[in-house]
């Protein structure tokens, strides 16, 4: 008989939540209505306090929050939920005391609906919001490291640029691997995570083999400054294709602070140079280097892709980001072994004398033989360019992972001018500094009224945005 009742309960309190959906003017409190899938994880703590609350006994209108509260909390000591469809998602205005109002929400949840309190709400925004503002940090700090690191680590291996390259390529594969290794023993990595299908990452090594050929071969023939300057077309791409494949759509504030960016790098890099550099190299190439980053930009945007399906088949679970760094380098590596034909005779290295020339470079990579005089700061710079790549290169992507791949590109894009004073300064093995363009300074305040402009959030519309319902 009691099971009788909950289950009549349960389909009395369907129909009564499916009638709220249709029927609004009956409403006597305030609301907003949306249907959201629930994606929930493993809690980090089994005593976590839920309120819960019989969809059957909450009054239509305003009631006393402290009085709900001790008549119907419970204590939820499971430590797994499972993904659940929500039928009804709409805020409730609760009497707090004093006359105040609090603005908690409601979600209904087969024969129950959760109410989350707003003051968790808010704490776990604002602790995602540091979180990503700690990642920005991080990814610009090693961004301009990495630049930085590329320019003192070609110092001794100035004759062996391809040699690099392929260093760094191919010891990614092996470095991610070890470390994807430890962490499946270790429990951070899951069988699930590495039964994800294969050919998301066949396609982020496919792209990223491509853009490394295209950037290549435009590389060669494009002056230093031109580079940075057509680089502000990947900002572009990711906006053009985060619009048409993840459906994301952007305030206008958000459009004009990136477009403020793109000019705050475009005027510090030209400003140094000379007004055709741009067209002495000729059209084609300027197009190579930008279809190259189209590329990169398709890339970033597969990435987020692939962590949203996994999320989804990992149900509410995230897949750990050495899976993804480790197939996505290896089928790079596969992609770029394929290539070393064009890509040898791009670096001016003829494919018959390539044993010849990964030889003598891994000589002055360790810096022995006869090349030990020549290769001056090696293994040191090398060696510290690709420990700082590496980590740049995980920065970006748990930034890419924790917020859009436009902002990793915003803060990718910010490392450019800090790169461009640093180089200002009497670096070791540089020789004599470069001076600071004339425009840097109007350059970098543009660059950062493009970022405040882009992460400013009208009062209104934070007031109004509804937020996932997490149970």
């Amino acid at each position: 008989m009691p099971n009788f009742y909950k289950r009549a309960v349960f389909i009395r309190s369907f129909f009564s939540e499916f009638k709220i959906l249709i029927f609004r003017n009956n409403l006597t409190m305030s609301s907003s209505f949306v249907t959201r899938r629930i994606l929930t994880d493993e809690l980090s703590s089994p005593t976590i306090h839920r309120r819960y609350f019989p969809a059957t006994k909450l009054p239509a209108g305003s009631v006393n929050l402290h009085s709900t509260i001790n008549t119907h909390r419970l204590q939820v000591t499971t430590k797994r939920f499972y993904a659940v469809e929500c039928a009804a998602v709409f805020r409730r205005v609760v009497d707090v005391g004093g006359g105040g109002k609090l603005r908690n929400r409601r979600c209904a949840v087969g024969d129950q609906a959760v109410e989350i309190d707003h003051d968790d709400v808010k704490g776990r925004s604002v602790d995602r919001t540091v979180e990503v503002a700690v990642a920005v940090i991080a990814t610009v700090v090693l961004g301009v490291g990495n630049r930085v690191l590329y320019k003192l680590a070609l110092v001794p291996l100035k004759n062996y640029p391809f040699f690099l390259a392929q260093l760094a390529t191919f010891g990614y594969v092996l470095v991610y691997f070890s470390i994807l290794y430890v962490r499946y023993h270790t429990g951070n990595v899951t069988d699930e995570m590495l039964s994800l299908p294969k050919i998301p990452f066949v396609a982020v090594g496919l792209l990223e083999a491509l853009a490394a050929a295209s950037g290549m071969a435009a590389g060669a023939i494009l002056s230093g400054a031109t580079i940075p300057i057509l680089s502000q077309s990947f900002l572009v791409w990711q906006l053009l294709l985060s619009f048409i494949f993840l459906g994301r759509r952007y305030r206008l504030n958000q459009l004009f602070g990136c477009f403020l960016v793109a000019v705050g790098v475009i005027v510090t890099v030209a400003s140094g140079s000379s007004a055709g550099s741009l067209m002495e190299a000729g059209v084609f190439w300027s197009l190579l280097m930008i279809v190259s980053f189209l590329f990169q930009a398709a890339d970033t945007v597969l990435k987020e892709v692939i962590f949203r399906d996994a999320a989804k088949r990992l149900k509410g679970g995230s897949v750990d980001l050495f899976v993804v760094n480790s197939y996505g380098s290896a089928y790079q590596a596969v992609f770029i072994c394929l290539l070393l034909p064009f890509l040898s005779k791009l670096w001016g290295v003829p494919f018959a004398l390539l044993p010849n020339y990964l030889r003598d470079g891994a000589a002055c990579f360790l810096n022995i033989g006869t090349l030990s005089g020549v290769c001056d700061g090696a293994p040191l710079f090398p060696l510290l360019f690709i420990i700082v790549n590496m980590g740049y290169n995980i920065s970006l992507l748990h930034l890419l992972k924790i917020s859009s791949a436009v902002v990793s590109c915003l803060a990718s894009t910010v490392s450019v001018p800090v790169s461009v004073f640093l180089f200002t300064l009497p670096l070791p093995y540089l020789g004599v500094a470069s001076s600071l363009p004339p425009g840097f300074i109007a350059g970098a305040i543009i660059l950062v009224l493009g970022m405040l402009i882009y992460t400013w959030r009208p009062s209104g519309r934070l007031k109004n945005q509804e937020v996932d319902c997490h149970c």
